[in-house]
């Protein structure tokens, strides 16, 4: 069935909101608010925010326009939303419950964050330094130290959700300008701009984010490793050549700095700003 929705004017926030345009939209959108996850609408021609906010989740879950939130004459929406035929609102019902099985939030996070780890193994970090890693905490074993990692190659795709949450909490991106990720179906836009900030902030704060994450970072190339290293007496160690140097304090790896010059030997790079942080450049 096709109602043939004519407007006069804009509708929508900041539109013109003719009262017949603003209860055209309503009726229509009443047919499909409860595939949007939406209350029905007053159909009184009167703009509200539940209105506003479910033309925002029909640009953003069906049109995949971005959720401004406001209906044109003309424009592609109209047409749409003129169509209420059996066929267009079960096509529009299943693009509508494929996007909220997937919208950010803590449902979200819960049920997706596992599948994006960070790791703590030495192997997984890139082959090269991989093996420059192995060789120096072998040799400090050796020596009778104690080393403990806690954190080696951080995932690509976790610091991806981390930075865009951060970003999209604090208002520095627009949800629908989020760009894809093919590994990670997740939707930003919530067809309201507070909701998607709120949405976004839950997942700052189950990820425990306390300063904007990286896209890029030793850690995530896998050039990187925090660890804690240290011992109970002096120690003989060996750099890399095989040369031997008796350390003793301070008896901590983040602050000795001879441990410092041995693990330059082998690759292994202290970064004197953060503790237990090593890298293949010191960064």
């Amino acid at each position: 069935m096709t109602s043939g929705i004519m407007l006069s004017a804009s509708v929508g926030r900041g539109g013109v909101n003719a009262p017949q345009d603003v209860a055209a939209i309503q009726q229509s959108l009443n047919a499909r608010v409860g595939d949007l996850g939406l209350g029905a609408l007053r159909s009184d021609g009167t703009m509200d925010e539940p209105t506003m906010t479910a033309i925002g989740r029909y640009q953003s879950f069906v049109m995949s326009t971005g959720s401004g939130g406001r209906i044109d004459p003309g424009s592609a929406i109209v047409d749409r939303l003129s169509d209420t035929s059996p066929t267009t609102l079960m096509r529009e019902r299943l693009a509508a419950q494929a996007v909220q099985r997937n919208l950010s939030g803590a449902a979200w996070f819960r049920a997706n964050e596992a599948r994006f780890p960070n790791s703590d193994r030495i192997s997984d970090l890139a082959p090269a330094f991989a093996v420059q890693v192995d060789s120096f905490v072998a040799m400090l074993k050796r020596a009778s130290a104690t080393v403990r990692v806690s954190s080696t190659r951080r995932n690509r795709n976790r610091a991806w959700l981390m930075h865009y949450a951060w970003m999209v909490a604090h208002g520095q991106i627009k949800p629908d300008a989020v760009p894809a990720n093919a590994e990670v179906e997740i939707y930003w836009d919530h067809g309201d701009a507070r909701a998607s900030r709120k949405a976004a902030q839950a997942m700052v704060n189950l990820f425990h984010i306390r300063f904007k994450p990286s896209l890029t970072s030793n850690h995530i190339d896998g050039t990187a490793i925090d660890m804690t290293i240290s011992w109970d007496q002096a120690i003989d160690v060996t750099d890399a050549s095989g040369k031997a140097t008796r350390i003793d304090q301070p008896r901590s790896g983040n602050s000795n700095d001879d441990l410092h010059k041995v693990g330059a030997t082998y690759g292994v790079r202290k970064l004197a700003t953060d503790p237990p942080h090593w890298s293949a450049d010191g960064h």
